[in-house]
């Protein structure tokens, strides 16, 4: 009975104005796709695993909720809506006439990391037009996203529209692996540009890596498309830019200027998604609002090839944001490390110009003005979960803290500065990889010391540390450590000796999703400044 009043972690109550705003937002969204010629329909909540298995659907297996039923046989919690809406038309209504218009209504059950904030179940709303591969159709589609938002009566919203076929053109000339695809195809949805350029610069210097390389910055007006005919004029590549250029200017042309804008670097599932592509972004959340695009290869999973395109809406997501309170005229908000680099922030703020008397004489206080920007003080995962939640527009924190803990930012730049490496090590003249034995590892990063065991396809069992984690193999608690080394002094004082380097660490700087997008223009110009100031 332990359990019996509070709810599992990532799913909560809903009580009375909350569920009137969730009825109000699917009822709006409903009414709009009706008069669309769209008709409801509902899937299982409960799927066979099989429906979600395909290297297509860009969904991890250990992101479901899995189940068993009365066979044995491996069922999931519904972790998508396309794909089960995909199974039903391909079994259902193969013998409709086509295209079909479809809406729904219901969750999705996907895992997130423990105690972010986030809730398992999501309420989406949404559409598929099946059926129809045609310009009309992404018009079409499109036009009803930027419509969905606007009938929530959000502060401000922005959507963004890319091209997979694109990244997929350049991606098909590269002479890598379906990992190394995988990893890069990773990076650039993550706008993870320092870590991108290190990845491509293993791979050399080709046409292919240089355009990769620029991706995460091509996002904005029309602009972008010529700068990426520039950079890239294969045939297919240069396609999916005249075909994007052709639907930016068809919205535009109908008055949707303010409300879209283009992103070349916007990769998302990229097996999945085969032509536009677009994500949702609303003031007063963090978090990607709205997601679609064309995936004409899905139905064919199914037995029953066939065009299609669609979008799914956040309800919570948006809730949140038209619940929240706008300060138009706040300022850019950066959450600094305390401590070391809190004091280099600082020396490259001067470097820019900006006024940092009350940084430097801040006594108590955690959040001071610098300049026309605001400061806030943390501790490194605090930063993390601040510009992930949208409460800060940009972060400055160590890339050994963003390894351990981040997931849904961007990350930009490499400052360069607290530079140091994450190592593994184990008491001098020890051969830590000889003999048959499990070995035993402690770590204060449990995730960088998984992962780094993984890629070798070692088995060791890893134990977590918070003080001084020299100390585990003194008291043969531990074979070895992985830890964050500057100098190696340390570890030389204690009879413990660097096995091999893992990873190179430096402060990097991180912004918000949803405030990349809104607040553009004073985004990139603050980034531009501190990239010039990094290298002075």
């Amino acid at each position: 009975m332990r359990y019996q009043k509070i709810t599992p972690e990532g799913s909560r109550d809903f009580l009375f104005e909350e569920c009137d705003d969730r009825r109000v937002v699917e009822h709006t969204l409903a009414d709009l796709f009706k008069q669309g010629g769209y008709r409801k329909v509902l899937t299982p909540a409960i799927e066979f695993f099989d429906v979600f298995k395909s290297d297509n659907t860009g969904i991890q297996a250990e992101e479901m909720f899995k189940l068993t039923d009365a066979r044995g046989r491996t069922t999931v919690l519904r972790p998508d809506n396309t794909m089960p809406i995909a199974r039903m038309v391909a079994t259902r209504l193969s013998e409709e006439d086509f295209p079909v218009r479809l809406y729904y209504n219901q969750s999705v059950f996907v895992r997130n990391k423990d105690l972010a904030g986030r809730t398992n179940e999501i309420a989406q709303s949404g559409i598929e037009f099946i059926g129809d591969g045609s310009v009309e159709a992404d018009l079409e589609v499109i036009r009803l996203a930027v419509q969905s938002l606007k009938s929530c009566k959000l502060n401000s919203f922005k959507i963004e529209i890319g091209n997979a076929a694109f990244f997929n053109a350049i991606l098909s000339k590269m002479n890598i692996g379906d990992n190394e695809k995988a990893d890069i195809c990773n990076l650039i949805e993550g706008k993870n540009y320092a870590a991108l350029g290190d990845f491509l610069d293993k791979l050399g210097d080709t046409r292919e890596t240089r355009v990769i390389k620029k991706l995460p910055r091509l996002f904005g007006g029309v602009e972008v498309i010529d700068e990426a005919k520039r950079l890239y004029d294969d045939r297919e590549a240069v396609e999916a830019l005249k075909y994007l250029k052709q639907l930016y200017g068809a919205l535009c042309d109908e008055g949707l200027g303010d409300s879209i804008m283009l992103d070349l670097g916007l990769v998302n599932r990229s097996n999945y998604y085969t032509g536009v592509i677009f994500h949702g972004y609303a003031e007063g959340s963090g978090l990607t609002i709205l997601s679609g695009g064309r995936y004409d290869n899905l139905l064919g999973e199914f037995g029953m090839p066939a065009p299609a395109i669609g979008f799914g809406v956040e309800v919570g997501a948006v809730c949140e944001a038209m619940r929240e309170t706008i300060n138009v005229e706040r300022p850019l908000r950066i959450a600094l490390t305390k401590g070391r680099l809190e004091k280099s922030s600082v020396k490259l703020f001067k470097t820019m110009g900006l006024d940092t008397s009350q940084l430097e004489n801040k006594g108590r206080r955690l959040i001071l003005p610098v300049d026309k920007y605001e400061a806030v003080l943390s501790k490194a995962p605090d930063v993390i979960t601040y510009v992930e939640h949208g409460v800060c527009d940009i972060g400055i924190v160590g890339k050994d803290t963003i390894v351990e803990h981040g997931s849904s930012f961007y990350e930009v730049i490499d400052l360069g500065i607290g530079k140091c490496r994450f190592a593994l090590a184990c008491p001098k003249g020890e051969d830590f990889f000889s003999g048959y034995k499990r070995k035993v590892v402690a770590s204060k990063y449990p995730k960088v010391a998984k992962e780094f065991f993984e890629s070798k396809g070692m088995d060791v069992e890893i134990i977590k540390i918070e003080g001084s984690v020299e100390l585990a193999p003194l008291l043969g608690l531990a074979d070895g450590i992985v830890d964050i080394v500057e100098t190696g002094s340390t570890l030389k004082e204690n009879g413990l000796e660097i096995v091999e380097e893992i990873l190179p660490i430096s402060a990097r700087v991180i912004v918000n999703m949803a405030s990349m997008k809104l607040r553009k223009n004073e985004i990139e110009s603050f980034l531009n400044d501190l990239e010039l100031a990094s290298e002075v």
